[in-house]
């Protein structure tokens, strides 16, 4: 069993060690101790300070995406494809510029998921996947990785569908990793390592299952 550093000892960009493996209970103790992996050879344990969040009374749509979320020809499931919506974040993309998620991090993260821990929302457009996000639940932390569209405005929907469910299972907190522009635009924020690491231990104790059983 791998046992991390304090992640308040992060050096200031987050970076906490270096090495280890990214098996499932390496992948869960690291959760579960507000680190994540970011990079492999070598693999990489982050911590950042501050640290991004989504509350979920913050989060919030434009009118015209939450008008095109209700009427627009647009559906969404929970863990239908989490295969193809992990290869679909990893691809290249105009914002991301070349693929980022190394496969020994998608196959961590598929592993993740066959056991019950890494969760995807699917938004289609008919039977065309068209956006998604997917991300790693622990008690009631829910800790999103990443999302994609491949129509203008499918992740932020698939986005909202995930706190919905999430605000309907007991889930009290969304971990966004670090803010972006992006996600800021989604009512995102920065709070301090220490507090999050306060309201993870509170989070991660919470009977919650993403799905009912």
């Amino acid at each position: 069993m791998i046992i991390f550093p304090d992640p308040t000892t992060a050096d200031e960009d987050g970076l906490l060690a270096m090495g280890g493996n990214l098996q499932v209970e390496t992948m869960l103790t690291a959760y579960r101790s507000g680190i994540f992996p970011w990079s492999v050879d070598p693999i990489t344990w982050w911590s950042p300070d501050p640290r991004g969040i989504i509350d979920f009374g913050d989060f919030h749509l434009s009118r015209r995406t939450a008008r095109k979320m209700r009427s627009g020809p647009f559906h969404f499931t929970l863990n239908q494809n989490f295969a193809d919506v992990i290869h679909a974040c990893a691809a290249p993309g105009p914002s991301r510029g070349g693929a980022w998620l190394d496969p020994k991090l998608i196959a961590a993260y598929v592993r993740l998921h066959q056991c019950g821990h890494a969760h995807s929302v699917e938004c289609w457009r008919e039977n065309e996947l068209v956006g998604g996000v997917y991300g790693v639940a622990i008690g009631g932390l829910f800790a999103g990785e990443s999302m994609f569209s491949r129509v203008s405005d499918a992740s932020k929907m698939a986005l909202a569908f995930l706190i919905e469910h999430l605000q309907s299972k007991g889930y009290v907190l969304f971990d966004a990793q670090m803010v972006t522009p992006h996600t800021l635009s989604l009512g995102a924020k920065e709070i301090e390592r220490v507090d999050y690491l306060q309201r993870l231990q509170a989070a991660i104790i919470l009977p919650c299952r993403f799905e009912d059983a």
